[in-house]
């Protein structure tokens, strides 16, 4: 059986400056069924490093005659070149078998299926075990009805199996395939985090999240619970992408790692084998965390974390309690303040559009991050996505606006507030970063 794995080609999310991250998804899928099964012949396209545009991708899919076509579903507004990609390999080989997953698929598999006659199945939450089931039973021509996690037609009917259970123990997957993409290695990169040459990889040291913020799809996909791999299964894959491909800077990419005791020991880690005067690192973090922990900042900086990027969303307390966000405003400026003390990159992270904004509250809200003077802010407009509170509550008040998902990125505008119209919650943004 062969199986092609393709990131489509796509446009940037631009915000973050110029870079180029590769497709940990479909790499972490691909080791996994090359671990299962060596027999299959398993494939990687990245469009982005390989440098193709559509028709360029055709012909490698003409080429490839797979069996099996899994595209990258990273984020709702790449939907669109998710679907494309799919409609082209179809158009190659009617016969060819076609996977989706992710949030968005996952939280509109009815839907998706419904609409998109290119998709043949849709894997929903944790994919590994669930994708491998899938093609093992192609593989062999048994029945789909007992995979698990899988959505799929019976002729004209939509079936949806039972969720899946999620891995027990995640030290037990492989690292992640970058071996099928060894030869771009150098092409990742993010210019703003990173000097020239160093290389980019990611890092998934823990799944989930155990808080429940309003406008998040992550936690419901991963069920409202933090998993996390250990402290030396998380060295292991930064050592051994280092020693492997010469890569120097690595993005954590949990959305809540912590920076308790586990970070604690994942730097012990790091110092002990002498990776921490090579290998630089960035991670996410919550301000209450940064607080509560700021006894580990040193010990962090020493061994390579030298940004962090915390959600710091708003000025106002009723917001971030509406969010269920649990965490106070008033930990903003002292967050902040802790990381520049101790050498580490601050980055915030900002949200406009709250449907009850008006010009005078994004004012404050500006003035609110001119004083808690982050070394970057990144503005994002509030976006309703499908696996959300937010996006139920919106789709039922008919707030929505816009059914482009390609504008579904947290830039573009695609509901109004209460008192401001999409067009005049778009020039706020602007307003936002001219102002920082």
């Amino acid at each position: 059986m062969k199986v092609l794995f393709v990131e489509p080609p796509k446009v940037f999310w631009f915000v973050m400056g110029e870079y180029m991250p590769p497709p940990l998804g479909i790499l972490q899928l691909a080791s996994y069924l090359e671990f299962k099964n060596a027999k299959w012949d398993i494939e990687v396209v990245d469009c982005q490093a390989e440098g193709f545009g559509w028709m360029k991708l055709q012909r490698h899919l003409e080429q490839a005659e797979a069996d099996v076509v899994v595209v990258s579903a990273l984020a709702t507004c790449n939907t669109f070149t998710i679907l494309r990609t799919l409609e082209i390999a179809k158009k190659v080989n009617p016969d060819v078998k076609t996977v989706v997953g992710g949030q968005h698929f996952t939280a509109l598999a009815d839907e998706s299926l419904s609409t998109y006659p290119e998709i043949d199945f849709v894997v929903r939450g944790e994919g590994e075990v669930t994708l491998y089931e899938l093609l093992k039973i192609l593989d062999d021509d048994q029945s789909l009805i007992d995979v698990k996690g899988l959505s799929f037609r019976n002729d004209s009917k939509i079936i949806h199996n039972p969720p899946r259970p999620f891995i027990s123990n995640l030290d037990d997957l492989p690292f992640p395939g970058y071996h099928f993409v060894h030869q771009h290695m150098k092409k990742y990169n993010f210019k703003m985090m990173a000097y020239s040459g160093a290389g980019y990889a990611l890092v998934e040291a823990s799944r989930g999240c155990a808080y429940k913020c309003t406008f998040c799809s992550q936690w419901q996909h991963w069920g409202g619970k933090w998993r996390p791999k250990s402290p030396g299964r998380i060295a292991d894959e930064m050592e051994h992408i280092y020693h492997e491909y010469g890569i120097t800077f690595l993005w954590l990419t949990d959305d809540n790692l912590g920076l308790g005791k586990r970070t604690s020991a994942l730097c012990d880690e790091l110092i002990s084998r002498g990776l921490s005067d090579d290998l630089t690192w960035f991670m996410q973090a919550r301000s209450d965390d940064i607080i509560k922990n700021k006894d580990n900042l040193p010990k962090m900086r020493k061994a390579g974390n030298y940004w962090i990027m915390a959600g710091l969303e708003r000025h106002d307390n009723q917001v971030l309690q509406d969010y269920h966000k649990g965490i106070k405003s008033s930990d903003a400026k002292l967050s902040m303040d802790l990381l520049k003390e101790n050498d580490i990159f601050s980055q915030a992270t900002l949200i406009t559009g709250d449907r009850k904004d008006s010009h005078e509250s994004i004012q404050g809200l500006r003035d609110f991050v001119n004083y808690v003077d982050p070394d970057l802010a990144i503005f994002m407009i509030l976006t309703p996505f499908p696996g959300t509170e937010l996006y139920e509550t919106a789709r039922k008040q008919g707030w929505l606006e816009e059914d482009n998902w390609a504008n579904y990125d947290m830039v573009h505008a695609v509901m109004p507030t209460e008192h401001l119209s999409r067009n005049e919650v778009q020039e706020e943004l602007y307003q936002c970063y001219r102002s920082f």
